[in-house]
């Protein structure tokens, strides 16, 4: 076999495995956004669909055993078990009532496996409302020259 077929097998072998990796981390990276309702209305053939679904925290529904947290998202009258047992820790804004993002996988159990957790406080970071006591202290403190 002369060199120039040995170089064209070797760089569409390398081309190829390229290839197949670049699919298979796209397939891995995919996740679909889905509200509680839908998540709760998916079929058994769609269990190993990696997922991304968002809901309020339930009150009292934060269990901590070890690494391995428990709660309950809610949204509306929905609510959706979710079990983290991911390596990342959570977020500090991840409480009671807090918006939370889960990632992971619907269990046949109706249980939803996360892998990772995004958390937001909204009460925290939203803007004060005209009325309110903060607002009126500032008022208050405010001299007028």
């Amino acid at each position: 076999m002369n060199s120039t077929l040995k170089f064209g097998i070797i760089t569409v072998s390398i081309l190829a495995v390229i290839l197949w990796l670049a699919i298979g981390g796209i397939d891995e990276s995919k996740a679909y956004y889905k509200t509680i309702d839908e998540v709760e209305a998916m079929q058994k053939t769609e269990l190993d669909k990696r997922l991304r679904v968002a809901g309020d925290v339930m009150p009292g529904s934060i269990v901590r055993d070890g690494a391995i947290v428990r709660f309950t998202l809610i949204q509306e009258e929905r609510q959706l078990p979710v079990l983290y047992d991911g390596t990342d820790p959570l977020p500090d804004t991840f409480r009671d009532n807090a918006q939370a993002l889960a990632d992971g996988r619907l269990g046949d159990d109706g249980i939803f496996r996360a892998k990772r957790i995004q958390a937001k406080c909204a009460s925290k970071y939203a803007p004060k409302q005209p009325g309110s006591e903060e607002t009126t202290k500032e008022v208050i403190n405010t001299k007028v020259i």
